[in-house]
């Protein structure tokens, strides 16, 4: 395990490697102010806290860039600490040579994640705002960027800390009962904490069920379009893309082996799926693509079913149902598309006739991009768009989620106890599970390896 240490002034490029017209490096630490003035041309002892100074950097006397610097002094900065940016040309000699300069004159190198890191430990924000700022850094659509926003702005830890500081009170009620136990004595009312934890269990297990939403805003939705061959799938994909993503032809089988892209809609990623036409075959390689189809499946949250609405019928179309939520499992949105409506000779009224029942269906021309956009008003109302734009807390994070999952768990053991009348101790014991658990989200209980392993998935310099 690596050792936390703060006393070091650290340093890293800030902006992405690689050559631009400008790139930041940044310093932090109680040593930043005194090493920058070693390098730069200029006087900074008393410099103005949040002022950008024009100057050089310099190199043995000699002029090496001409760069701006900000100065943020303890603790109105980022870390907490002193902290000092180098805005220079974006050179790679020159950040190199800007970075070995500040390193010889006793800084060290910044690990991955370590800039966040010293902002939590110096109680600049809590352990899920940090993470924040790394899924705001990953984000890639409007919905990630806003949820990641609402997390490091501190929304999802004050519900948190309002339903730990709640309990607490309880905590040291039935804590204090076991200085009695032989008096046997009741501080804390059972009645009152019982209707606290159902009230803390709702929201708590609210919070729980939206990482399915929460998980598919950071990671994309996954959307598999499956049919029989010909269907016009890769003809959908084509049309959802609006560009020629996939090979279309009349032969069956044509595509084999899946294709991917995605798109945003609303600010929300979908990440589609072209699959292999499902059908009996004896080819070895068609027979595999029909396997990684049902593998996609099982692994998307929305499947586009897509049937052609000339020569399907209703029981054709039951049995391919049946057999997608056989392979796919429970739990999935199906869209079922009727397609190639715009053929000569479809009958609109015999095709409501044998399908008028079916929910979720639409009839739809691939080719002629026919209720394509009603189709990705479908898809967006799968996610539930309200839920999203009502600024409620989504959890998005796998390590948050596992966290609430357990302070459930303890919460109605808790409630299970109260039922039975079990003792205070037992009580006690749940209690501070469920503070724990709830406290393992914010940072209120951390362990340097937790930490490490949290920032070091952070970019350096971050």
């Amino acid at each position: 395990m690596q050792t936390i240490n703060t006393t070091d002034t650290i340093c890293a490029l800030s902006t992405a490697p690689g050559i631009g017209a400008i790139a930041l490096i940044r310093l932090s630490g109680p040593q930043s102010i005194s090493i920058l003035q070693e390098v730069f041309s200029r006087k900074v002892e008393d410099a103005m806290s949040h002022k950008a100074l024009h100057g050089w950097i310099e190199k043995e006397g000699n002029k090496l860039d001409e760069v701006v610097v900000t100065i943020f002094r303890a603790p109105h900065s980022f870390t907490g600490e002193d902290t000092v940016e180098i805005a220079c040309h974006g050179s790679i000699f020159i950040q190199q040579t800007i970075i070995q300069l500040l390193l010889a004159h006793g800084a060290t190198m910044a690990q991955p994640g370590e800039f966040t890191m010293r902002a939590y430990l110096n109680g600049r924000m809590d352990l899920s705002q940090a993470e924040a700022v790394g899924d705001l850094i990953a984000s890639e659509s409007a919905a990630a960027h806003k949820q990641a926003l609402h997390q490091m702005r501190g929304g999802f830890s004050k519900e948190i800390n309002e339903l730990r500081d709640r309990l607490i009170h309880f905590a040291s009620m039935i804590e204090l009962e076991l200085d009695f136990a032989e008096e046997d004595v009741e501080f804390a009312n059972r009645e009152q904490l019982n209707a606290l934890l159902v009230e803390i269990l709702k929201v708590v297990d609210h919070l729980r069920e939206s990482f399915s939403l929460g998980n598919a805003l950071r990671n994309g939705v996954p959307v598999a379009i499956l049919g029989a061959p010909n269907a016009g799938k890769s003809t959908l994909l084509n049309a959802l893309l609006n560009e020629e993503r996939a090979i279309v032809s009349d032969i069956a089988g044509t595509t084999r082996d899946t294709i991917e892209d995605h798109i945003t809609l609303d600010g929300i990623r979908f990440n589609f799926v072209d699959t292999a036409g499902i059908r009996q075959t004896n080819d070895t390689i068609e027979m595999l693509g029909i396997k990684r189809t049902f593998a996609k499946a099982k692994s998307a949250s929305i499947i586009l079913l897509m049937f052609d609405a000339m020569t399907t019928s209703a029981l054709v179309l039951q049995r391919m149902k049946e057999e997608v939520l056989r392979e796919a499992g429970p739990g999935k949105h199906i869209i079922l598309l009727a397609n190639k409506v715009d053929i000569a000779g479809y009958d609109q009224n015999a095709f409501e006739e044998n399908f008028g029942t079916e929910e979720n269906l639409l009839a739809i021309s691939a080719k002629n991009k026919m209720q394509i956009e009603e189709l990705k008003k479908m898809l967006t109302s799968a996610v539930n768009i309200g839920r999203i734009n009502s600024g409620e807390t989504i959890v998005t994070n796998v390590r948050h989620y596992d966290a609430l999952v357990k302070a459930s768990l303890s919460l109605t053991d808790i409630l299970l106890g109260i039922k039975h009348g079990v003792s205070s101790d037992l009580l006690a014991v749940d209690i501070r599970k469920t503070l724990y658990h709830l406290g393992e989200i914010t940072g209120e209980i951390n362990a340097d390896d937790l930490l490490n392993n949290i920032f070091s998935k952070f970019c350096i310099g971050k």
